[in-house]
């Protein structure tokens, strides 16, 4: 068969490219001819038109809605999320077979969905028919996603920042003045100064994109002007993250409500562009200044402050903590929420902020590493998918991409995930009795100069990649020894 495929998940990264290879080698293997088409955070190259009228069937293993899925209309479709392409493409590419032997309109790519689906928007995917919990969740993590970048170009810039200009850059621009004034092109100090205004300025958007696309999420176009205007509020009463995620909620909730509301022929035109940012906007502005900024600020002033107070065994048991969540899902929700709360810290740029990110990005490292020198140092223990997937490994943990880890954790899930999240937890929990500290919002091994503490730093992922290593050989090792066991007492006539 000939098969053609698009993949693409909320931030575009890792989960996007991982579903497009296991696609490939799992067609590969059953015979078939697959181009995949990964629309990622960098944007994508379009199927060619031929490519797509040639194929046999189509396979959307996407988290977010497709872009231009209309050119692939009347095709046999299989839909589903980009974790089930990595866990089990396999399973994908024999629905694949199924759907070309019921044929169209068994499972297709209709032209009403298509045109839903067309014009290659911003893109959420959040199940209208789930129960409330998991479209919370959904709500939330779509705001994470949009604001990943704005994290990552601002986080870096600063770290920059200091590494060039030491500590002091802070004070460089005089009060009263701007970096305009200041600024000398053949200054060092100069040029740190300035990376840390325009990181300054990055990560200023943090909590308003939050909010924003926390709306977009619940209740599409017409909510981002409430929910940006929202968590500029948030900034503004010092309500800061805490505040961001009230009102995205907040912004989404009431432009959900008035979209129900039964208004007269004439006026449903001027609804979504005119109306309803109007009203609900005004109804979250108010709310946020004056019923409910006040409360989360000293929510948000109080948690500041417990931070700054961690010390001992309180940090490390913090350490701990942040570790396991890194670990358990790999690149889900709950390592999402993790790495969410660390990076809503540097914005404070406290001490106990800085600590709680190094430790997060170093468990999120953790995972990958460990099962790349498993895979490595015991390769009998690993199928031959999972050694190529470990000689990858190597670069994704180094890059702090925790995704990496999943080919293993899908294939032994219950020796595997128990190994990294003790892994990770050694590691987060070392990171932060070391008293390690990060400014960058990511980078991985590339960021290492950055770091407080470098050289304790990385002691702390070595001792929690060996740990994760020996613990997933040593669980391995036992579940292979079974089996032999099993099979000699078989061959041998006793009971198994």
């Amino acid at each position: 068969m000939k098969i053609v495929a698009v993949t693409s998940c909320p931030t575009g990264i890792a989960h996007t490219y991982m579903a497009a290879e296991s696609l490939e080698q799992s067609a590969r293997a059953a015979g078939h001819e697959i181009q995949v088409e990964t629309q990622g955070s960098a944007g994508s190259d379009p199927l060619d038109p031929a490519v797509i009228a040639e194929a046999d069937a189509v396979i959307f293993a996407a988290d977010v809605e497709v872009r231009d899925r209309d050119r692939f209309a009347g095709k046999p479709l299989v839909q589903t999320g980009v974790k089930a392409a990595i866990n089990d493409g396999p399973g994908l590419i024999s629905q694949a077979e199924a759907a070309v032997a019921a044929g169209p309109p068994a499972g297709s790519v209709s032209p009403s969905a298509a045109a839903a689906g067309a014009g290659g928007g911003m893109g959420t995917k959040v199940t209208s028919d789930a129960g409330f919990g998991t479209r919370l969740r959904q709500w939330l993590m779509t705001g994470v996603s949009y604001i990943i970048p704005f994290v990552a170009a601002g986080g870096l810039l600063i770290a920059l920042a200091f590494a060039l200009g030491g500590y002091e850059v802070t004070d460089y621009v005089p009060e009263g003045q701007t970096i305009i004034d200041v600024f000398e092109w053949n200054s060092i100090d100069s040029w740190a100064a300035l990376m840390l205004a325009i990181g300054g300025t990055a990560f200023g958007f943090l909590v308003p994109v939050l909010a924003g696309f926390i709306a977009y999420a619940m209740a599409d176009r017409p909510a981002l002007v409430p929910g940006f205007v929202g968590g500029a509020i948030a900034v503004e009463v010092g309500a800061g993250f805490l505040g961001g995620l009230a009102a995205g909620l907040l912004a989404g909730a009431v432009v959900m409500l008035i979209k129900r509301w039964n208004v007269p022929k004439a006026l449903r035109g001027v609804m979504p562009v005119v109306v309803i940012p109007l009203i609900s906007t005004l109804v979250v502005g108010v709310i946020m200044f004056v019923v409910l900024g006040a409360p989360i600020a000293a929510l948000t002033d109080g948690l500041t402050e417990w931070l700054n107070g961690l010390s001992g065994a309180n940090a490390v048991l913090l350490g701990v903590l942040l570790g396991l969540m890194m670990a358990f899902d790999m690149g889900g929700p709950v390592n999402k929420v993790a790495y969410a709360f660390a990076v809503a810290g540097l914005s404070t740029g406290t001490e106990a902020s800085l600590e709680i990110m190094a430790a997060v990005m170093a468990a999120g490292m953790v995972p990958p590493l460990a099962l790349a020198l498993a895979s490595t140092v015991r390769k009998r223990l690993f199928t031959e998918p999972e050694q190529e997937s470990g000689r990858a490994a190597w670069l994704l943990g180094a890059s702090f991409i925790t995704e990496g880890a999943i080919p293993f954790a899908a294939g032994d899930p219950l020796r595997v995930i128990p190994s990294i999240m003790t892994g990770s937890a050694v590691a987060g929990g070392l990171s932060m009795l070391f008293g390690c500290t990060l400014r960058a919002p990511h980078g991985g091994i590339f960021v290492v100069p950055l770091i407080g503490n470098p050289f304790l730093y990385l002691l702390a992922i070595l001792a929690g990649t060996v740990v994760a290593c020996a613990m997933v050989i040593a669980l391995k090792s036992t579940k292979r020894a079974l089996k032999e066991e099993e099979v000699l007492q078989a061959q041998v006539g006793a009971p198994v």
